[in-house]
């Protein structure tokens, strides 16, 4: 059962183009969002310091402050709102760039509205919270690192480890399944919601992400199974 998404949730977008802003609004609005338009970078970040958004919809390439600057100065600060960065850049460097700032997904243009809604959908079912519908262990331990899930705390030997919301639940999907191979497909699909095989890059990122964090100790429990996926294992 999929989660509900909040179809009255307040999404900012971000763009310095007249008709991409109106564009993007139309379509949330068409979609049953509530849609809050902004010019640039610093005009969101006033936007943000006096109204909560569920969801940030960004350029990157802006004047006065781009839209890395702008994810830059909100994960600093503390702001965890989740974010899709719009870029036309295709370049792998540039990805990886913004989603190692923060952000949760990325649209290369030009881009298909239906695409992009599905995606608003996909962020929003994860990060709005429901009810589980099924059981599932509160603690999970593999070797030196442990979750717990309701604290939504990460341990390799005692000690806690600092991961954001989308590395915090890829943590979690591979310790569900110790030793076993969860595919990139299987992660896009718990993760980010989505199995488009054209995105599995993003699962390369982030695991290379949690690699940095985790792999502490002499714990080296992330492997990637080459063509395949990735799994956890206890005993390295």
């Amino acid at each position: 059962m999929r989660k509900r998404v909040d179809m009255s949730a307040k999404i900012l977008v971000v763009d310095d183009e007249p008709g991409v802003r109106d564009m993007l609004c139309d379509a949330l609005s068409i979609a049953g969002y509530e849609p809050t338009a902004a010019n640039d970078g610093f005009a969101a970040h006033l936007l943000l310091r006096d109204y909560k958004f569920d969801l940030i919809i960004t350029d990157i390439n802006m004047p006065v402050m781009d839209g890395y600057e702008l994810l830059e100065r909100l994960r600093t600060a503390g702001d965890t709102t989740p974010a899709i960065l719009l870029t036309a850049r295709g370049e792998r460097a540039d990805v990886a760039r913004g989603l190692k700032l923060g952000a949760d997904d990325y649209v290369t243009k030009p881009f298909g509205l239906e695409e992009l809604t599905l995606r608003v959908a996909a962020i929003l079912r994860r990060t709005q919270g429901s009810v589980a519908t099924e059981v599932e262990a509160v603690v999970l331990s593999v070797g030196s690192v442990t979750l717990d899930e309701d604290a939504h705390l990460v341990t390799v030997d005692g000690a806690s480890v600092d991961l954001s919301p989308t590395e915090f639940k890829l943590l979690h999907e591979l310790m569900k399944r110790p030793n076993k191979v969860v595919t990139k497909n299987q992660l896009l699909d718990a993760v980010w919601d989505m199995g488009f095989a054209n995105n599995a890059s993003v699962v390369d990122t982030y695991i290379s992400y949690l690699r940095k964090k985790v792999h502490v100790g002499g714990f080296e429990g992330i492997k990637t199974v080459r063509g395949i996926g990735f799994q956890i294992v206890g005993d390295v």
